[in-house]
């Protein structure tokens, strides 16, 4: 059974804590319980209601690692050959921006694009990960990411660290849904209502569990990462003003505003 986990501030503020969404309730759970291979998290015994609390990032990365070109038609209207191999890329933990926060457009960049896609939360330590293991063990569970991308850097720079870089460039959330199978799971990017991509996961040159396998042979996936999968053809600009949503089947719908930075 599949259970929506969430990172929130209580209505009084404070530490974030992480909690099991139930309805128009959020349990409190303890960190320690959401990232542990024991039987599922025990529920705080009062809820919250929902609408009182604000929703975080519902994880607290170490790192975010990216996949370019994961989809065929979207590295065709880039103009890119796909790949043999996985193209990885980083993002820092400063990009990370909630659902309902605001995406800011740096001054330094004239286009500034959406990337909607299938986001990995790794729920406990994969390092080389096995040919006789299942990758997917290794999954907490599957939330939405925006690869928020200054494209017109991006292609000046050649590789992609400031592209991606920048603060609220990378919105993660609004929660993450666990037990579901990624293998063909639809990925729709809207702004202002209008759907700009609509892609599902099989479409995928590299499926979830080999990019497991493939990063953990190259850097330690620690509890609480996210592996932002790639994202289908449809990219497009983002304004001042704009409100992109990203929704991935069966996860949920992350919201954000776009705004010029002050």
């Amino acid at each position: 059974m599949s259970k929506k986990i969430c990172r929130f501030l209580n209505p009084g503020g404070g530490e974030a804590s992480y909690g099991l969404i139930d309805g128009a309730s959020v349990y409190p759970v303890p960190a320690v319980q959401i990232f542990s291979s024991s039987p599922a998290p025990v529920w705080s015994s009062e809820g919250i209601a929902l609408a009182s609390v604000k929703l975080l990032a519902p994880v607290a990365p170490s790192k975010i690692v990216c996949v370019g070109r994961n989809y065929k038609d979207h590295a065709a209207e880039l103009g890119n050959p796909m790949p043999d191999a996985p193209l990885l890329f980083l993002k820092p933990p400063s990009a990370v921006a909630a659902h309902g926060d605001a995406i800011e457009l740096p001054a330094v960049s004239s286009r500034v694009e959406h990337e909607g896609e299938l986001g990995v939360v790794i729920g406990r330590r994969a390092r080389r990960v096995g040919d006789n293991e299942n990758p997917l063990d290794y999954v907490l569970g599957y939330t939405c990411v925006n690869d928020v991308t200054a494209r017109d850097l991006q292609r000046l720079d050649v590789q992609f660290t400031r592209a991606k870089s920048f603060d609220t460039f990378c919105p993660v959330g609004p929660y993450i849904v666990t037990g579901l199978d990624p293998f063909d799971l639809q990925v729709e990017t809207r702004v202002n209502g209008e759907t700009r991509q609509r892609g599902r996961t099989a479409a995928m040159a590299f499926s979830v569990a080999y990019l497991i396998r493939y990063i953990s042979h190259i850097m330690t996936l620690e509890p609480g990462d996210v592996i932002s999968t790639g994202t289908p053809a449809g990219v497009g600009p983002l304004a001042d003003g704009d409100v992109c949503e990203v929704e991935v089947e069966n996860v949920g719908t992350l919201s954000n505003t776009v705004r010029a930075s002050k």
